[in-house]
């Protein structure tokens, strides 16, 4: 995959995880200037996980958010497209008695309707080739009354900040990159997703598109990320019953 390739064919985007996977959280907690915790945090708090909650980690990448939840009782199955990010998500946490981790396309998810209390993704949602398919696949295996809750990189709401951002992104990031990543090319394409990703509002418009009711979103750090959230109907809307 070049640096200019937004086209997201699956097989590119999986061998270029592939490729970082072994670096691709300390590279992003560096990257992120030690924030990544503190978005990791808030996650959990909004997913308010329990005993016996069954929770579908999509794009999981290494495992991250999988094992916090799992950490506070629920059950966690954890997706990723990519085999290398799979590998080393089960070589972290396979461990874990409430985590189970495969391989599989957030397109065509591999599980029965109305299997899951919450689905979620962090920073993934944006390397999906058809994002809006993705979502109308978490909508299905969601149960009645489930949630969806996607962390995403979004777009910053205060001016001032929106240009300290991009500067860091366009001027220093490439540099820091070059020094700490393994793969810096594959970070040149993720930066150039982050800034061709939609705002909050229009990703806001896909979630409901997609089914979800009480559709909503919070900024985090001025808005760099997003986090958003939404509430399958108990009952089966008259468009859904048509589908």
């Amino acid at each position: 995959m070049t640096s200019a390739d937004l086209e997201k064919r699956p097989a590119d985007v999986s061998r270029m995880f592939d490729r970082v996977s072994g670096h691709y959280d300390l590279t992003n907690d560096v990257l992120s200037v030690g924030v990544t915790p503190y978005w990791r945090y808030q996650t959990r708090r909004e997913i308010n996980p329990y005993p016996g909650q069954k929770v579908l980690d999509v794009a999981c990448g290494t495992g991250t958010v999988s094992r916090i939840l799992a950490d506070h009782g629920s059950t966690v199955t954890g997706l990723d497209f990519s085999q290398g990010m799979i590998n080393q998500a089960i070589e972290r946490h396979g461990d874990h008695p409430n985590i189970t981790f495969q391989q599989g396309d957030a397109t065509e998810l591999p599980f029965e309707d109305d299997t899951f209390d919450v689905t979620t993704v962090s920073f993934g949602i944006r390397n999906v080739q058809e994002p809006r398919k993705a979502l109308a696949e978490m909508f299905r295996v969601t149960k009645p009354g489930g949630r969806i809750l996607v962390c995403e990189f979004s777009h910053p709401t205060n001016g001032l900040v929106n240009w300290g951002y991009d500067t860091y992104m366009n001027v220093a990031m490439p540099s820091i990159v070059k020094l700490v990543s393994s793969d810096p090319e594959a970070y040149n394409y993720l930066f150039q997703s982050i800034q061709a990703w939609p705002e909050q509002k229009t990703f806001a418009s896909w979630l409901r598109e997609a089914g979800y009711q009480q559709v909503a979103y919070r900024n985090l750090t001025y808005g760099i990320v997003a986090l958003h959230r939404g509430t399958k109907p108990a009952t089966p809307t008259a468009r859904q019953e048509n589908q």
